[in-house]
């Protein structure tokens, strides 16, 4: 989405800065309302707290949250219009039928979850198999398909050079590899995942969580508790805010589950170092999405922020 903001606003930084924010803000609301949109909601899910078909009704929550920003937002775009993309884009050979086993992976996992009663990883876990069983074609088939790409016809030099162009973005310059992808995975962030949990895990062992979890829930109360811990997660990343939370183990409805579900995630989107969404838009945009930026629009961000807590509040109010 940003190469797309990039492409499209090159001569407008204003209009960079204002798209990177809405996507920042709508990547974190539309991660809300199913358990595989985010890791706090699958976090939810996968403890048994909240069952599948009840993170649905976050949707309209999710939506409010981005609509009033984006709203407010649009009267302040520069009055001009985007540059054109005349770059033709081929999707690689496969690319298609990717897309497909990646529907079918989450199908997988919900069905065995809901279905069979089995852990979500192992339909995720089948789902990398679907995958490697389709490289495994993918690689065993490339030969053959460069050389279909490398004959020559009796065509046209223009003919012909298009068709090298598509013949090329489809068999691709190297075939598929599924490890080669995995190895491409930020390890440091996991990492730095791993040893926030463990803090947590830490503290939570010698009781400082379950006294937070008592002054918290007990003295505030926990609607109070669920909209400061969005607050939270808008200076530390949402994934220990919400272990922390399930490590504490408060008694809570499931009304107030769904709202620390959302707080959590659209939270983040506050400040732009709250998510990884702004974080990675941040070095992609250099020099134009910055976090001052960001900061200008934090009481735009935060009405909108408001506003999905109240309407999940009205529309679920039976779950409280």
């Amino acid at each position: 989405m940003c190469a797309v903001v990039l492409a499209v606003g090159r001569d407008s930084s204003k209009f960079i800065a204002l798209a990177c924010i809405n996507i920042v803000i709508s990547a974190n609301a539309g991660g809300v309302f199913c358990p595989f949109g985010d890791i706090t909601t699958l976090m939810v899910w996968q403890k048994g707290i909240v069952p599948f078909q009840s993170f649905l009704l976050l949707f309209a929550p999710s939506l409010v949250n981005w609509l009033v920003p984006a709203a407010i937002m649009y009267f302040f775009l520069p009055n001009a219009m985007p540059k054109s993309i005349d770059e033709e884009v081929a999707l690689r050979r496969g690319a298609r039928r990717i897309v497909f086993l990646f529907l079918l992976t989450i199908a997988t996992a919900f069905a065995f979850e809901n279905i069979l009663h089995l852990p979500a990883v192992m339909g995720m876990m089948l789902g990398m198999a679907y995958l490697q069983f389709f490289a495994y074609f993918l690689k065993s088939s490339y030969g053959k398909d460069r050389r279909i790409a490398s004959r020559r016809t009796a065509e046209s030099s223009s003919e012909r050079r298009a068709n090298d162009r598509r013949n090329s973005s489809l068999v691709g310059d190297s075939p598929f590899d599924v490890f080669s992808r995995v190895s491409r995975a930020e390890w440091d962030t996991l990492l730095f995942f791993y040893g926030v949990i463990l803090c947590v895990g830490g503290l939570g062992f010698i009781g400082y969580l379950n006294m937070a979890s008592e002054i918290m829930c007990g003295e505030w109360g926990a609607t109070r508790t669920n909209i400061a811990v969005g607050l939270v997660s808008a200076l530390v990343d949402n994934i220990p805010v919400m272990f922390a939370v399930l490590s504490m183990e408060p008694y809570m409805s499931q009304g107030q589950w769904l709202l620390v579900t959302l707080t959590a995630r659209v939270g983040g989107s506050l400040l732009s170092i709250g998510s990884a969404a702004g974080v990675a838009l941040m070095g992609q945009a250099r020099g134009h999405y910055t976090f001052m930026s960001h900061l200008r629009w934090i009481p735009v961000i935060a009405l909108g922020y408001a506003a999905s807590i109240m309407v999940h509040i009205w529309l679920n109010e039976s779950m409280f």
